[in-house]
Order: C-alpha cells, then sequence, then structure tokens
C-alpha cells in the first residue's frame, strides 16, 4: 500500500480526529514507551521526545509505512501535569488550574517508508476560569479525568471552565491537525480520504 498510514497511539480522541480530517485507511498500533521525564527536562522538549519515541517504536513495526506518533503534556509553568492516577491527583491538578492560565504542549512525529523523521511542537495557550469545591468535586465525580493530561478533556464538560484559548483546538483534544497534515504532506504522504 503507497499510502499505509499508521498511527502509534490507542488514543480515540487521536483516531477521531484523523478521522474528521478526511483520513479514513489508517491502522493503529500503540507503541509503549517509558513517558517518564528525563532530568530537569522541560515540557515542550518532553512532548517532542515522547511523540518521536512512539513513532520510531511503531515504525520498527512498519516499516513499509508512514508512521505518526503523538503526545500530549499539560503544562503550568515549568510543572508538567501527567495523566492523574487518582480522583486525588485529578483534583490537585484542577485546583493548580484554576484561575490560571496553562500550556498544552502537543509533539507529533511523523517517520515516512525511508526512514526519515520530521517532528513539530504545537503549544496552545488555555486559561481555566477560577473553579470552586463543588465545581472540581463534580467534575472528578463524572469521571472525564482519567487517561486525560493535565485532568480534563476539553471536548466535554471541562469546555465550560475555559475562559481563553489561544492556539489550535485539536492540539488540546489530543492531535494538532494543522500540524500533522503539515508533517505528513512534507514527508510525501498523500491521504486516501473518507468521500463526503
Amino acid at each position: 500500500m503507497k499510502n499505509k498510514l499508521v498511527l502509534a497511539s490507542a488514543s480515540p480522541r487521536r483516531r477521531d480526529l484523523l478521522a474528521q480530517a478526511g483520513l479514513s485507511d489508517f491502522i493503529v498500533a500503540p507503541a509503549s514507551v517509558d513517558e517518564s521525564p528525563l532530568k530537569n527536562e522541560l515540557p515542550g522538549p518532553l512532548a517532542e521526545r515522547l511523540a518521536r519515541l512512539k513513532c520510531e517504536a511503531a515504525a520498527r513495526a512498519h516499516p513499509d509505512a508512514f508512521v505518526l506518533g503523538a503526545d500530549t503534556v499539560v503544562a503550568c509553568g515549568r510543572r508538567i501535569l501527567g495523566k492523574a492516577e487518582s480522583e486525588e491527583e485529578a483534583r490537585r491538578f484542577l485546583k493548580l488550574l484554576s484561575g490560571r492560565r496553562h500550556r498544552v504542549l502537543g509533539g507529533i512525529a511523523v517517520q515516512s517508508p525511508q526512514g526519515k523523521i520530521r517532528s513539530a511542537l504545537a503549544e496552545t495557550m488555555v486559561q481555566f476560569r477560577r473553579l470552586g469545591d463543588a465545581d472540581i468535586d463534580d467534575y472528578v465525580a463524572g469521571g472525564e479525568w482519567k487517561d486525560k493530561a493535565g485532568a480534563y478533556a476539553i471536548q466535554g464538560r471541562a469546555e465550560c471552565y475555559i475562559k481563553s484559548m489561544r492556539g489550535s483546538y485539536s492540539n488540546v483534544v489530543g492531535l494538532s491537525l494543522y500540524d500533522t497534515m503539515r508533517l505528513l504532506q512534507g514527508a510525501g504522504f498523500h491521504p486516501n480520504r473518507t468521500a463526503s
């Protein structure tokens, strides 16, 4: 298949975003990598490094394909907010984000069948309104925080908390479509688009 595309992610949100961009024919092949930050690693370099690692890992199993790797990091200042592992941690994250601006950093990497890898970093600035304890308790009880960087999903109830945003909305969901399509096209990928 000349234009075989592999998504190195299990994220249903990334699958949906690719479909939204008109890409219908791709293989989902999640890549498992150690997502721990390196010592003194900043949020942006972490997101891009993890995207490249995932891309490279999946490309080893699919050397004849275009491979897309991605990672999302939420950063409040230099502090990295990963995927909350408990309700208590989700509450801590949301209290930290309350009334503040934070960055959502999307690392994206594409490897061509020739083995050349390109990467990019998308950055979106998001400002939450001030959240009361009741807001946080309700959100955490709803479960949307699970498996989400920063413990929130913009495409769900958390959108009600967002006062302003500068940058790519799809990046906050999980994959900047602008940067993804730019990287794929730059690598020589010509998509088989879904009929509309």
